[in-house]
This record gives C-alpha cells, structure tokens and sequence, in this order.
C-alpha cells in the first residue's frame, strides 16, 4: 500500500488541539498555543476540550464528537493531541474516518496516541509521533523537530551506538536498511493486538517504547508480539525510551534492553536501542508511515523521505 502524506504547514494554516484521553487545563496548554501562534499558525480548541469525567477530558461521547469534529473540518490542517493518559482506546470505535480519508490532515501525538497511530496506518495514511502541548516546555529541541516534521523541514538524527545495538546477521549492506517506520508505546501495540487497529509488521522498520512497566510484563508483551508475528518478518527494530521500569522483590534478572534482544535473538534485523523518542523529555518528531532509511554503525543515523 502507498501511503498518502497530509499536505505539510503553511504559515496561517490552522490546527486544532483536542483531548481523546486525561483531561487537562487551560493553563497546561497555554504555552503551546503561544509558540504554536509564533509559528505562524492559527489554534483552534475543540468544544469539550476542558471537560473532566473521572479522569479523563470528559466523557467518552464528548472526547469521540471533538474528534469528529476535528477528522471532519478541512480547514483544520493538523490534529494535535493534547496529551495522553489513557482513554483513546474507548473512543475509537465511534470514530468515522471517511471524510478524513477524503482530505488527510497530520495527526500527532505519541503514548495512548498510539491507538490513533495505528487506525489511522492502516487506512493508509501518514502520522507524527512527537511531543504534545502539555510537553512543550520540557525540551526545546523536542518541540522545534515537531515545528520542523509540521513544516516539511528535512530530519536527520544521528545518535551514539549503543552497547546491545545489533548490525543484525547479514552482510555489511543490510546494516542499511529502508522502510516504512510504524509503532508507537508497546503497551497499547499489544492492547490493540486483534482488533481492526492491528497493525501489520512485515518489510517494515517497528519502533517501541514504554514507561512505568514491570519488567516481567515488558517480556509478555514481547512474547504477545513474537508469537502474533509481529517480530518475524519486520526490516529493523528501533527502541526508544524504556522509561521508569520497576521490578519485583525477586527480580526479573534483565533489564528493558536485555529483555527486547532476548525476544529477536532468533531473527537477523538490526535493533537499535536508545533512540530519542518516546516518554522522554528529549521526545523527538518521527513520521509513522513515511518512507525512513535507518542505518546502524559506529553511530545511528535515521532520515525520511520528504
């Protein structure tokens, strides 16, 4: 499947933030409106946006209608998550992608943005995993690769190795791979395992990262992921952030990284570990979707096509 890229941000463009999972304030987002606003952009907050239902940004119903309502306007050229939490996972099924599909607009978010990520895959169409407005002020240069990926500004990332990275078992050129990057948190990867938001691996480059997970749990999921195949036939594995993992009285006996290269010690790709993305506050932009070139040696580099 060729996948459909949104038309990249112009100056004056408009975008919108909305809630499909914890709540949030006003006063959490303003910073961002201001540098969004200083990036030439118009802001635009969905109707519900600072609505609480327990702990999330209103009610299912609410957080599925400002949604559709963002999907549905065409003078609305981005989709920005506000934050994650969790919650998108109980609304995704009200969503109707049709006239989304008609006229494709960015959606960018990262963590329990992944359910959204997925769907969205697979009707063929590119996504932006990057920071959101509650993050912004964390780290400038996690927010300027956002303001770069929106605009169509080229990224290149060059990062150290990695003690466990792995060439893989190949000849020196398949240290160079290519292919569409996809994935987002684990968790929700192994949540959506079997449902229409599902994604296909195979001849693709997986990236994954997690937080606050016990390290045995961290193993199932990556037992859930080599028995569904979703580990067999991918191009490269790209593993981010691994943050805040906890471990039992009786520990697990490996850590994040141990445990990822333990569940692809059998297959011949390149893994790379450490790489700038996920619940970090060094959050860097990548497109899902987008044609990447990745290539592991005495340091990473990772670039997409434009």
């Amino acid at each position: 499947m060729n996948m459909i890229q949104p038309s990249y941000l112009k100056k004056g463009d408009k975008i919108a933030i909305v809630a499909s999972a914890r709540k949030i304030s006003l006063v959490e987002i303003e910073p961002a409106i201001a540098i969004f606003e200083n990036w030439g952009l118009e802001v635009v907050t969905s109707k519900n946006l600072f609505n609480v239902a327990d702990q999330f940004s209103g009610t299912d119903q609410e957080r599925a209608e400002d949604m559709q309502t963002m999907l549905d306007d065409a003078s609305v050229k981005a989709i920005i998550s506000a934050r994650g939490g969790y919650g998108t996972i109980r609304i995704i099924d009200k969503l109707n992608f049709t006239k989304f599909k008609q006229q494709p607009k960015w959606l960018v978010g990262y963590s329990d943005i992944t359910v959204l990520h997925s769907h969205i895959h697979n009707l063929g169409i590119e996504t932006l995993h990057a920071t959101m407005p509650i993050n912004f002020t964390k780290n400038e240069e996690a927010t300027e690769s956002l303001r770069k990926a929106l605009f169509g500004e080229q990224l290149i990332y060059e990062i150290p190795n990695h003690p466990l990275n792995r060439k893989g078992f190949f000849d020196s050129a398949q240290h160079d791979i290519k292919g569409e990057l996809i994935g987002g948190n684990l968790s929700l990867i192994y949540a959506l395992t079997g449902s229409t938001s599902d994604i296909e691996t195979a001849g693709k480059i997986l990236f994954i990262e997690d937080l606050d997970e016990y390290l045995y749990h961290l193993d199932r999921m990556m037992m859930n992921l080599k028995r569904s195949g979703k580990l067999s036939h991918i191009a490269g594995l790209v593993v981010g952030g691994m943050t805040d993992m906890k471990d039992n009285p009786i520990p697990f006996g490996k850590t994040a990284e141990e445990i990822i290269l333990d569940a692809v010690k059998e297959f011949n790709y390149p893994v790379c570990f450490n790489f700038p993305a996920g619940h970090i506050d060094k959050n860097m932009a990548i497109y899902f979707g987008k044609k990447s070139h990745l290539k592991i040696e005495s340091k990473i580099t990772l670039t997409f096509s434009i």
